[in-house]
């Protein structure tokens, strides 16, 4: 379902498998998890991670399928909501995750898909094709609280907003990066990757302090980790080469 491989200090997972469209059942959602808890204890300092897929799709969301398999309208439902409370924790592990996190969307990313991207902190994008697309106003199903809170986190401009959950539009890597949505965009998928990588490095040679970073990130996004469940912690200290240097981890959620 996912991989996580270690080159240096940079971690590479990678989507795998479920016909390329890496639906987010609960064996995936599982999977993701596994992987990013690995990344993090074996993080040092100046590690980053980079996500990537196989395939088409980046996620093409929620595995509706699988819910639909339970049978009745209510048990499809429950399961439904069952993706929704599993997945919640994921983005609270790329919020809390001690290193940068960079996507690099090289397919479809829809729904829950696109959500998982935006978790991250830098979204690298393909030009040629594949779309980001919040497909839920045209299949008739509301948003979590947290997907609406990630959205206004990381979308600065509401009309951007609008378009994405109001109107459906299915955005194009150009277009994405006028939105906001992304970083940047990229020829094809193979480039898309390779800049997500170097960013990874580059951001990687800074050698910057992972629990610093995670505290200033969770302080950047007060609303959304607050839905999250997410608390900064106090401000500690350290001692470097004999010299005690304050660590001022205090910018959180109260």
């Amino acid at each position: 379902m996912c991989t996580i491989e270690k080159r240096g200090s940079l971690f590479i997972l990678t989507l795998t498998g479920d016909g390329d469209e890496h639906r987010l059942n609960p064996t995936l959602i599982a999977s993701v998890r596994s992987c990013l808890a690995q990344a993090g204890s074996e993080a040092t300092r100046g590690a980053a991670l980079v996500t990537v897929s196989q395939g088409k799709f980046f996620s093409n969301g929620f595995d509706l399928n699988w819910a639909q398999a339970a049978g009745s309208k209510s048990a499809a439902t429950d399961r439904l909501l069952h993706m929704v409370d599993l997945f919640k924790p994921v983005v609270a592990d790329l919020m809390a995750l001690r290193m940068p996190t960079i996507a690099a969307v090289t397919g479809h990313a829809a729904a829950a898909g696109m959500m998982l991207a935006m978790s991250h902190d830098y979204v690298l994008m393909r030009g040629d094709r594949g779309v980001m697309y919040m497909s839920e106003l045209d299949i008739g199903i509301t948003l979590p609280d947290y997907f609406t809170a990630l959205v206004r986190a990381k979308v600065a401009d509401p009309a951007a907003r609008r378009d994405v959950l109001l109107r459906a539009v299915r955005v194009r890597g150009e277009q994405a990066v006028a939105m906001g949505l992304v970083q940047s965009a990229h020829g094809g998928g193979e480039e898309t990757v390779e800049a997500a990588v170097r960013l990874g490095e580059e951001l990687g040679r800074r050698m910057w302090d992972g629990e610093v970073y995670a505290e200033i990130r969770k302080a950047l996004y007060p609303e959304l980790c607050g839905v999250l469940g997410l608390a900064a912690n106090a401000a500690k200290t350290e001692e470097k080469d004999g010299e005690i240097g304050a660590k001022f981890i205090f910018l959180g959620i109260t």
